[in-house]
């Protein structure tokens, strides 16, 4: 179609139901009144061909054919927001701004407490949104803008996505300072192998990668226990004999608090390269140039090339 013939400000009407879902939430944001906003979704409708989204109990649902519009025009609408702002900069100290970071739980445990601190000196109006990296609309809320940045070991981020390099870490055994093993400077094949774990079933764990260095031995693991997440697993192996294979900068922050020690796995597991990932529309974002930078400075081990690519 030519877009001479479209109201571009229909486009901005798109967007915010795209994200909002309810014509309600959009006529406050965009101080438009409700009937405005009908309105503008009937001239799209008509100008577009396509009923866009239907009424559900859950609000707004779009059709396949908003979906399919939902990142270009966010990154039109970005593209040019940018365009017009090119002098505006950003001001850590006086900005009010929210961001949104998707991490793992193992992620927030490492990354949480340093950025919290960080931030409340050098951005003390600056606040932060914490969600899942495991929730299946991760990139979508990355093209459109709801998810900021995301931090980890997350190969589904690919076209469309940048990334830098925080640090690479190895893969440790984590046990009780009283563990049978604990008095063992290094273990052995056989006293891991015939030790009951823990498996902890989380994105960016380990255990996928021991495993498979331990089958190709014909060897594998006891587990005693499985649990989704890492927030009770220094209880757990501070009150029993059971062994967990976790990252060694998560290890390090619960051996003082939960009596624990490490130590060096008896098979050779490839280390992970831990990243944060960000969408090609924030690329450009004095703001989230910061935000980048900030973590890097916070986060970078010194060795990984300090590089923003795409993927």
């Amino acid at each position: 179609m030519d877009i001479s013939k479209l109201d571009l400000n229909l486009l901005v009407v798109l967007h915010h139901l795209l994200l909002k879902k309810r014509v309600s939430a959009v006529a406050q944001l965009l101080g438009m009144s409700q009937p405005a906003v009908s309105s503008a979704l009937g001239r799209l409708r008509a100008t577009l061909g396509d009923d866009l989204f239907l009424r559900t109990q859950g609000g707004m649902a779009p059709t396949p054919y908003a979906l399919q519009l939902a990142e270009p025009v966010a990154m039109a609408l970005d593209g040019l927001q940018q365009a017009l702002n090119v002098r505006a900069a950003f001001d850590p100290e006086k900005s009010k701004r929210s961001f949104t970071i998707a991490m793992t739980d193992v992620g927030e445990l490492y990354f949480l407490p340093v950025l919290l601190d960080a931030l409340t000196r050098s951005a003390p109006g600056v606040t932060l949104q914490v969600v899942s990296v495991t929730q299946a609309s991760l990139k979508e809320d990355m093209a459109t803008g709801r998810i900021d940045l995301a931090m980890g070991l997350l190969p589904q981020l690919q076209a469309g996505f940048f990334q830098r390099a925080l640090f690479r870490q190895k893969y440790i055994c984590l046990m009780r300072k009283g563990h049978p093993l604990a008095g063992k400077n290094k273990l052995n094949l056989a006293a891991f192998t015939a030790a009951e774990h823990v498996r902890v079933v989380a994105t960016g764990t380990g255990h996928g990668r021991v495993d498979v260095a331990l089958a190709q031995q014909k060897l594998h693991r006891h587990f005693r226990l499985t649990v989704q997440h890492y927030v009770a697993l220094g209880d757990v192996l501070s009150h029993s004999d059971l062994i967990a294979t976790v990252p060694e900068r998560f290890a390090d922050r619960t051996l003082g608090p939960f009596a624990l020690v490490k130590r060096e796995l008896p098979v050779a597991v490839d280390e992970s390269a831990i990243h944060q990932f960000w969408h090609s529309r924030l690329h450009r974002d004095p703001g989230h140039q910061w935000l980048r930078q900030f973590i890097w400075v916070l986060f970078g081990d010194g060795q990984t090339p300090d590089e923003e690519k795409p993927i």
